[in-house]
C-alpha cells in the first residue's frame, strides 16, 4: 500500500486547458494593475480619437467611478457590438502594421480587460447623426443592446466598481489619495506635451479641478500653468538630434532645470513618438550628470520629447505600454547626456536682486549736486548757501554718524587684536594693485571688460560713501550725498574679490594651511551637503566616483593652479594652500568643500580665457563675505541656540556614572555655540566696515549690471522727504 501511495505522489500534475473567463480575468489583471492604468488607456484612445478637449472625473482613487469624456470623432454604431471584444481595434490590420504605428493603443486590450473587471459604460455619438447610443459591457460582450439617447460630440466611458471581483487587490488599493495623485501626475504629463489639447481632471462632486488646462502654443506656458511659475521660471530649453543612419536619426527638445531648481526627487516626463513613457536607463544617465555637474541641484526637473523613425522604436515590449525599446539606444542616450551635460556647464548664472532699480534721472542730479557741493567757489566770489534740503550731514571720511554709534551693543574688543584701527585703514589706503601682471593676452582682456563695462555714476557712489552699517545679513545701509542706499555686500565683495584676483593674477601672497584638506573628502561633502536628505546614504557610492574623477583632475592642473593662483595640491591630493586675495582678510573656512566642488565642475580647462574666468569667479564666490554659517544670534537665530529639554530619566541615571570632567552639559554646548556664532558674525561686520569698503574705494570698478540688478537699492532721498514734510 506504502510503495502504491508513493507511486501516485510521484505522478505528475494533470495539464488542463483554463476557463477562458478565468484568462481573461488574469489578462485584465497584467492589464489594469491600478486605476491609473485604466486612465492612461482611455486618455490615450481619446487622443487617439483626435479631441481637443478631455475631461476626467474620479471617485474614491477610481475604484468606485473613473469618467472620460472627450470631443473626438466618436464610435461608429455598427462598431458597438464588437467594441469591448478582446483583439479588436482600428489602428492596424496586420502584424506588419506595428513597424509603422503611430497611434497609441494597437492591442485591443484595454477596453476589453476592463470589462472583465468592472462595469463598463460606453456613450457615443459620431458626426452627422442626431442622437448617441449607451450600452453597458460585462466580460467582453453587451449586457443589452445599444439604446438612443441625448450625447454630446465624442465618446463618454464609465468605468464603474473597479476590481470588484478581484478582493485582493481591491484591499491593496483602498488608499484613494494615493491613487488620485498617481493620476493627477499623469494627467499633468499629458497636459505639457499635448498643449493642443485642454485637459481637466477633478473629484466627483468637487467643483474645483485639479487639473485645468486650456489649449495653447507656448510649452513653457503649459508647464507654468500646471507646474507652477517657480518651475518654469528655473528651465533651460535643449535641443539635440542626429540624422546619421549608421550610427542613428532622432530629434530630441525639451526643457531641463538649472542650478536655482531644488526639489526632494526627480520629475522625468519622457514622450517618445508622442507617447508617454518611462527609460530607466535616460532617467539614470541624467541623473549622473546632474550629480557632477550641479550638486545642489541633482534632482531636476526634465521634460524630453524625442521623435524617431517608427520602424526603430518597437512598442510592444510591456502590457501597460509603459516601455519600448529603441534601436541604438545607447547611442542616443549617449548624445543626449552629452548635449544635456554640456547646456549644463554653460548655463552656470548668479541669482540677481529685482527688488528695485537705480533710478538714471536721479542719478544725473546727484552727480550734479556733487560737484557743485566739492568744488570750492572762486576766489572772489560769493559762497552760496546750501538749501537745508540739499545739505549733506556726513562725508566717507568722517565715521561719525554710522549706524554703531547709536546702539547699545555689546563690546568686541576681541576683535581688534593687536592692529589699531587707524593703521589698518592706512594699510588699506597704502594698498596698490600690482603693476606688473604675468604676460596673457586673455589676462589683459578680462582686466580691459572690467576697466570698460565699469559704471561712472556707481563708481562715484562707491568712491565717497559713508557706511553706516549692517540693515540685515546681506544689505549694508550708505550714504552718498543726500540719498541712502541697500548696498548688497555679497554681490560687492563677489566682484571686488574677482576683480582682486586677475588684477593680481601670479602675484599673490600665501596662507598656509594648519592641516592640509583631502580634496576628495573635500569634495565628498560638498556633495552631501547638496543631497536633500543629508543623512541618506544612497548616494555614497555615486559620491565617491565623481569625488575621485574630480581630484584626479585636479592633481593633473595642480602645476597651472599653482602657479597662476598660488593654489598648491600636492601628489596625494591634499589642498595646503590658498592665495591672499584681499589684505588682511581670511576667507571662511566652511566654504573651501564648495569652492573645491566648483573648482573641479566648473572649470574649462582647454580655452585659456574661459578657464582662468571661471577660476577667478570661483575664487571670487569662495572669499566673498557671505553670512557665517552658524544663524546670528542677535535675531530670530537665537531660537537656533535654545537649550533642548532635559535628558530622560533613564538617560540621567547613565550620565551620573560617567566621568564629569570629559561630559560637557547641553547649557555649555548652547553658549559655547552662541559665543562662536557672535564672533563670527562680529568678525564679517568689522571686516565689511574696516576692509571691504575702505578696498572698494581704492580698487572697485563696479559693473554696468549693478546699476539695475538690486546690488544698489535706492530707499530714501533728502530731497523728497523735505517735499513730504511741507506736505504735512
Amino acid at each position: 500500500m506504502e510503495v502504491e501511495e508513493a507511486q501516485v505522489a510521484t505522478e505528475p500534475p494533470k495539464i488542463h486547458r483554463l476557463d477562458e473567463s478565468v484568462v481573461n480575468r488574469i489578462a485584465a489583471g497584467e492589464v489594469i494593475q491600478r486605476p491609473v492604468s485604466a486612465v492612461k488607456e482611455l486618455v490615450e484612445n481619446s487622443l487617439d480619437a483626435h479631441s481637443s478637449s478631455i475631461n476626467v472625473v474620479i471617485k474614491d482613487g477610481g475604484l468606485k467611478l473613473i469618467q472620460v469624456s472627450d470631443d473626438g470623432h466618436g464610435i461608429r454604431y455598427e462598431d458597438l457590438t464588437i467594441l469591448c471584444e478582446r483583439h479588436t481595434t482600428s489602428k492596424l490590420s496586420s502584424f506588419e502594421d506595428l513597424q509603422s504605428i503611430k497611434s497609441m493603443g494597437f492591442r485591443g486590450e484595454a477596453l476589453a480587460s476592463m470589462t472583465y473587471v468592472a462595469h463598463v459604460t460606453v456613450t457615443t455619438i459620431t458626426k452627422g447623426q442626431l442622437h448617441g447610443y449607451r450600452v453597458s459591457y460585462r466580460d467582453g460582450v453587451m449586457e443589452n443592446e445599444p439604446k438612443a439617447c441625448a450625447a454630446v460630440k465624442g465618446t463618454q466611458i464609465m468605468i464603474e466598481n473597479l476590481f470588484y471581483n478581484m478582493s485582493a487587490r481591491r484591499k491593496n488599493l483602498q488608499n484613494s489619495a494615493d491613487d488620485y495623485s498617481k493620476i493627477v501626475d499623469l494627467l499633468s504629463r499629458f497636459t505639457i506635451h499635448h498643449i493642443s489639447v485642454s485637459f481637466s481632471c477633478r473629484k466627483h462632486g468637487a467643483g474645483r479641478a485639479d487639473v485645468s488646462s486650456v489649449a495653447t502654443v507656448s510649452r513653457i506656458d503649459a508647464i507654468r500653468s500646471v507646474y507652477g511659475v517657480s518651475v518654469a521660471r528655473s528651465l533651460m530649453k535643449i535641443e539635440a538630434s542626429d540624422k546619421d543612419p549608421s550610427s542613428s536619426i532622432f530629434q530630441m527638445d525639451g526643457f531641463i532645470s538649472n542650478s536655482e531648481y531644488v526639489a526632494k526627487k526627480i520629475t522625468m516626463v519622457l514622450f517618445i513618438n508622442d507617447r508617454l513613457v518611462d527609460c530607466t536607463a535616460l532617467k539614470r544617465a541624467l541623473e549622473i550628470v546632474y550629480a557632477a555637474t550641479l550638486p545642489k541641484a541633482s534632482k531636476p526637473f526634465i521634460y524630453m520629447s524625442i521623435v524617431l523613425p517608427p520602424e526603430h522604436v518597437d512598442v510592444n515590449v510591456h502590457p501597460t505600454k509603459r516601455e519600448v525599446s529603441l534601436l541604438n539606444q545607447e547611442i542616443i542616450i549617449e548624445k543626449i547626456q552629452s548635449v544635456v551635460e554640456s547646456r549644463l556647464r554653460s548655463s552656470n548664472k548668479t541669482q540677481i536682486f529685482q527688488e528695485q532699480t537705480v533710478e538714471p534721472s536721479s542719478s544725473c542730479q546727484m552727480i550734479s549736486s556733487k560737484d557743485s557741493n566739492r568744488n570750492p567757489s572762486p576766489s572772489g566770489s560769493k559762497s552760496q548757501k546750501v538749501p537745508v534740503n540739499k545739505m549733506v550731514r556726513t562725508d566717507s571720511l568722517d565715521p561719525a554718524g554710522r549706524l554703531h554709534i547709536y546702539l547699545q551693543g555689546q563690546s568686541h574688543g576681541h576683535l581688534v587684536k593687536n592692529t589699531s584701527l587707524t593703521a589698518v585703514r592706512s594699510s588699506v589706503r597704502q594698498r596698490r594693485n600690482p603693476k606688473e601682471t604675468a604676460d596673457l593676452t586673455s589676462i589683459h582682456e578680462l582686466i580691459a571688460e572690467i576697466d570698460s563695462n565699469c559704471h561712472s555714476r556707481m563708481l562715484d557712489i562707491v568712491r565717497h560713501c559713508t557706511y553706516i552699517g549692517m540693515a540685515d545679513d546681506v544689505f549694508a545701509l550708505l550714504q552718498h550725498d543726500t540719498h541712502l542706499y541697500l548696498a548688497n555686500v555679497v554681490s560687492l565683495s563677489k566682484e571686488l574679490m574677482y576683480q582682486q584676483v586677475l588684477r593680481r593674477f601670479a602675484h599673490f601672497n600665501a596662507i598656509q594651511l594648519s592641516n592640509p584638506a583631502p580634496l576628495k573628502g573635500l569634495i565628498v561633502l560638498a556633495l552631501k551637503e547638496g543631497d536633500t536628505d543629508p543623512e541618506s546614504t544612497e548616494n555614497d557610492e555615486l559620491n565617491e566616483k565623481i569625488a575621485e574623477m574630480n581630484t584626479e583632475l585636479l592633481k593633473q592642473k595642480a602645476d597651472l593652479i599653482e602657479e597662476y593662483f598660488s593654489i598648491h595640491i600636492d601628489k596625494d591630493g591634499n589642498l595646503s594652500r590658498l592665495p591672499v586675495v584681499l589684505d588682511q582678510y581670511t576667507p571662511d573656512m566652511d566654504r573651501v568643500p564648495e569652492f573645491a566642488l566648483c573648482l573641479a565642475n566648473d572649470v574649462d580647462w582647454e580655452e585659456e580665457k574661459k578657464c582662468f574666468q571661471v577660476i577667478s569667479a570661483a575664487l571670487g564666490n569662495f572669499y566673498a563675505m557671505h553670512p557665517p554659517m552658524l544663524p546670528n544670534p542677535s535675531g530670530d537665530g537665537l531660537q537656533f541656540y535654545q537649550k533642548r529639554k532635559s535628558f530622560r530619566n533613564n538617560e540621567e541615571s547613565l550620565s551620573c556614572s560617567t566621568d564629569g570632567d570629559d561630559m560637557m552639559t547641553e547649557d555649555e554646548i548652547e553658549h559655547e555655540l552662541v559665543a562662536e556664532a557672535e564672533t563670527a558674525w562680529a568678525q564679517r561686520e568689522w571686516s565689511i566696515q574696516h576692509v571691504l569698503f575702505p578696498s572698494m574705494r581704492l580698487f572697485f570698478k563696479p559693473p554696468n549690471s549693478m546699476a539695475t540688478n538690486g546690488t544698489f537699492v535706492r530707499v530714501a532721498s533728502l530731497e523728497k522727504l523735505y517735499r513730504i514734510f511741507e506736505r504735512c
